[in-house]
């Protein structure tokens, strides 16, 4: 059962009717062009378009290769979007000129470094709540006061495990080395999958009938065709699993990894805006963490929203807190029986990990109604998404449609 940080204040329901005209998604960019250098940056709106759809056709389209296209940010096909990229060797009129279906240029201005992966402040998000609630608007706009003021749960939600909820759960299978579960993750659980042909391999792996599998398995499922294809030959289940693209392992990793920091964020749910003597306080302009000595001293930053609380992204080299928020972090891996050394994989899959605050604020944000429909704008830093304030807002028994792609490969 979901649990909210505004759980005395009724949420208004309704739906998110999973069309792009329901979502619209800016970035909010890091720093503007300079007006001078060879990178060319290039706003763009797009519709019924992941960003490595937008880069592919951008790239056909001049001529260019995708990757000597920079971007900022991952933003998902079930949306409206407006983002950067920046192109090389291209003029503003060649840019100005693309007819491509579902995209629109905005703008052209020169820079002169490439945009990277993270060069964005944030997204700001502006969405229509259909069949609402009587009183929704008074609802919204006290759950918003409250987020607000304490902060939003920096939840990553279910946005990251995948079409089938399960990334996580491979993630973990990976880093057990059990590679049978991974395997028959990977394929699907077929009470979890509507596709008929999906459905149907499924149920023939499960059966070990690999024949019976590939010949099941749709021609766009590639990776998985691969794997079963490697187990025919003879190979033993590790060496089959090993056949998933590298991007595509680690992000079943990193699924995990986001999986257990959503549970410390429950965890700490109650306590979210209050620092705990040995926490690990993220300040939220930078990014960097510190030991909290003296939780008196350091609370009125908190209280400002100026540093928060943070929790791991478990990895071998990160640092985990020490008193009762150690005893947390700790607790949790041992649950799992893991350590952090656990997350020193071979094959280039190896976790780092790093701290992330339990919270972040609530930028500006307006609520109203618009034909009985509640319409929200509200801006978020990067990296955390706008599931954390619609659940928060709607409280609706099924979660809020994600606002990024539900597949394994973008998050």
């Amino acid at each position: 059962m979901a649990r909210y940080l505004s759980a005395s204040l009724e949420g208004t329901g309704g739906q998110i009717k999973e069309s792009p005209e329901d979502f619209l998604v800016e970035e909010i960019p890091l720093y503007l062009p300079c007006g001078e250098g060879e990178h060319l940056y290039v706003e763009v709106e797009k519709t019924g378009l992941t960003t490595f759809d937008l880069i592919q056709k951008v790239a056909g389209a001049l001529k260019i290769r995708s990757r000597d296209i920079g971007y900022a940010g991952l933003k998902d096909a079930r949306a409206t979007t407006r983002q950067r990229l920046s192109l090389q060797r291209v003029t503003p009129a060649q840019v100005e000129s693309l007819q491509l279906p579902g995209i629109r240029v905005l703008s052209c201005a020169w820079h002169r470094n490439k945009l990277r992966l993270g060069h964005l402040a944030g997204n700001r998000f502006t969405i229509r709540i259909r069949a609402v609630k009587a009183g929704a608007l008074e609802k919204a706009e006290d759950i918003l006061h409250v987020l607000k003021t304490v902060g939003v749960p920096n939840r990553f939600g279910q946005q990251r495990y995948g079409v089938l909820g399960n990334s996580h759960l491979i993630g973990r299978a990976l880093l057990r080395q059990d590679y049978e579960l991974a395997s028959r993750l990977i394929i699907g659980d077929p009470q979890s999958i509507t596709q008929e042909r999906w459905r149907e391999a499924a149920e023939r792996f499960g059966q070990g009938d690999l024949n019976g599998t590939l010949a099941a398995l749709p021609g766009r499922f590639r990776d998985e065709r691969n794997l079963v294809t490697a187990l025919l030959k003879g190979g033993d289940v590790r060496e089959a699993v090993f056949t998933m693209p590298r991007n595509r392992l680690r992000l079943y990793l990193s699924a995990y990894q986001s999986s257990l920091f959503d549970r410390l964020v429950d965890m700490r749910l109650d306590t979210l805006d209050t620092l705990w003597a040995g926490d690990y306080a993220c300040k939220h302009d930078n990014g960097a963490c510190f030991i909290v000595e003296d939780p008196a001293k350091e609370q009125p930053r908190a209280d400002s929203l100026e540093i928060s609380p943070s929790a791991p992204l478990y990895g071998y080299k990160v640092s985990l807190a020490r008193g009762q928020a150690g005893i947390l972090e700790e607790g949790l891996l041992a649950k799992e029986k893991l350590s952090l050394q656990d997350f020193r994989l071979s094959e280039g899959l190896g976790m780092e990990g790093e701290r992330r605050p339990l919270r972040v604020p609530l930028g500006e944000y307006q609520v109203g109604l618009e034909d009985q429909d509640l319409r929200l704008s509200f801006s978020l830093p990067r990296g955390s998404y706008a599931t954390s304030v619609l659940a928060e807002v709607m409280k609706s028994e099924e979660d809020p449609p994600a606002t990024t792609s539900a597949r394994p490969t973008e998050y």
